[in-house]
């Protein structure tokens, strides 16, 4: 039975979601089709290009994405506090930019009606429901109109993920960034087209380029955390962010690229060690070294509408659960049990 989405996105447990949403038709739909040579991969452009729209319109920020051949990820943050901020011409004038009727009619209605239009459109833009929404009809009709064709173009409603905890969050983005990685369609993040760690990469490319032979690692750890980095994104925590009163992670921006590069390598190998400068980071997480690799891998697998530690899972949702969400037993084995 299909859960309702109230139980599934819940703001006042977590403002970070991971949503995925796949095509209903064969994967060439977003890449290569095998059979007429086509190549379709423009369309992995339009997706980026409107998630980012539709970022600077709602109140919602990207901390990941991924866009494959047939399917895409997307790690969400909800800034209700944003929304709150909006005067009630901003309201109108966001909701113009994507429903230019709407705000036509609005001038027309009564001082209640519009107040009331004021109140129901500040709710949706906040919304992860109408934000993909939003994102989803458009890439549908662009399709469909350049194949001819009509009819569903996603095979149902997204799937989403609540992130209950700094663990679940950085987990998912982890899982999200090396998608291609795993996949076996890029070799290195830096490689990773279309994803939000080959995004941050290319944006801090000069630093990157300065890293030679005679940098010092601590150097060039410093000169990471001091990057301008993408305006698209939601910011890693380094010296801009802490100066601004904007959301950012709290992991720095060397932190989760030695995390995505370690990470990596041992998804490549299907083996490895985790290094003693990454283990720091994982106990901050409340992540078992030892558990790391295996909560990554099985983020979509093993786990159901909610990552995090096993009392979160319990706690999760509009009223407190009697059981668990499915995932509790990789929760135990993953996350270093801090109640006990």
């Amino acid at each position: 039975m299909t859960t309702a989405r109230a139980h599934k996105i819940n703001l006042e447990s977590t403002p970070y979601y991971h949503c995925v949403a796949r095509c209903v038709r064969r994967s060439y739909l977003c890449g290569q089709d095998a059979v007429t040579g086509n190549n379709y991969n423009h369309r992995k452009a339009w997706l980026v290009n409107r998630f980012k729209f539709l970022a600077k319109v709602f109140a919602i920020d990207i901390c990941a994405y991924a866009v494959m051949s047939n399917h895409y990820h997307l790690v969400l943050h909800v800034d209700l506090n944003q929304s709150l901020a909006w005067s009630k011409d901003e309201v109108k004038e966001r909701w113009a930019q994507l429903f230019p009727r709407d705000a036509n009619l609005f001038d027309e209605a009564s001082p209640d009606a519009a107040a009331q239009k004021i109140t129901e459109w500040r709710e949706r833009l906040a919304s992860i429901s109408w934000f993909m929404r939003c994102l989803n009809e458009n890439i549908a009709k662009l399709s469909n109109k350049e194949d001819e064709v009509s009819g569903r173009f996603w095979e149902g409603r997204f799937k989403s993920q609540a992130l209950l905890d700094e663990g679940a969050l950085l987990s998912a983005m982890v899982y999200v960034d090396l998608n291609p990685i795993r996949a076996g369609v890029a070799k290195t993040p830096e490689d990773s087209e279309f994803t939000s760690i080959y995004e941050r990469i290319k944006a801090i490319s000069e630093t990157l380029k300065n890293k030679g032979k005679n940098n010092h690692p601590e150097d060039i750890k410093k000169a990471l955390d001091k990057a301008i980095q993408p305006q698209n994104l939601m910011p890693l925590q380094n010296k801009h962010t802490l100066l601004k009163s904007i959301p950012s992670l709290d992991i720095t921006l060397s932190d989760y690229f030695e995390l995505i590069d370690c990470t990596g390598r041992m998804l490549k190998e299907g083996k490895g060690a985790i290094p003693s400068t990454i283990s720091p980071i994982l106990e901050r997480l409340k992540i078992k070294t030892t558990a790391w690799l295996e909560m990554v891998s099985n983020i979509e697998k093993s786990f159901a509408h909610a990552v995090g530690q096993l009392h979160h899972l319990l706690n999760f949702g509009p009223n407190t659960r009697e059981r668990a969400l499915r995932g509790s037993a990789l929760a135990s084995r993953c996350y270093i049990n801090t109640l006990a």
